[in-house]
């Protein structure tokens, strides 16, 4: 009977302990040099920036290709931009296309992102160049002499 007690007795005195100690607030954590605590700060606000940039449209033709930089410089009828591709989604007809398919004098369409003073493009969408328009020829084919 002393043994039930005993036990009854820890048990319960064990489920006090463990309420007590899920009601306490966490150590806080040790403090950081001034120099660690700013980058902290620093992802909160980029992640207010994504969702307050929209998305913008921008359509004209490729001018100038550059693989290294992964740019595209595009002319338009707002004037020339730039605008970098490195996670952009780059098509031609419903495909998907390498960069280094993408030629001067094509037609695309960029759907892209105003990222501080960069464009950053989220999908470019490219199309054969228009052809010129050919004049109509208004030679008359050569008659044949007449004997």
């Amino acid at each position: 009977m002393k043994k039930v007690i005993l036990v009854v007795a820890l048990l319960t005195m064990v489920a006090f302990v463990s309420g007590v100690m899920a009601q306490t607030k966490p150590a806080p954590a040790p403090a950081k040099p001034a120099g660690t605590a700013a980058p902290a700060a620093a992802p909160e606000k980029p992640a207010k920036a994504e969702k307050m940039a929209k998305t913008e449209k921008f359509s004209g033709t490729v001018e100038k290709v550059d693989e290294m930089a992964k740019t595209v410089v595009v002319k338009g009828k707002k004037g020339d931009m730039t605008f970098a591709v490195d996670a952009a989604k780059i098509t031609k007809g419903g495909k998907d296309m390498p960069l280094s398919d993408l030629k001067s004098g094509m037609s695309v369409s960029i759907e892209y992102k105003k990222e501080g003073d960069k464009m950053m493009a989220s999908s470019v969408k490219a199309s054969a160049p228009k052809a010129a328009k050919s004049e109509k020829k208004t030679e008359k084919p050569a008659e044949t002499p007449k004997k």
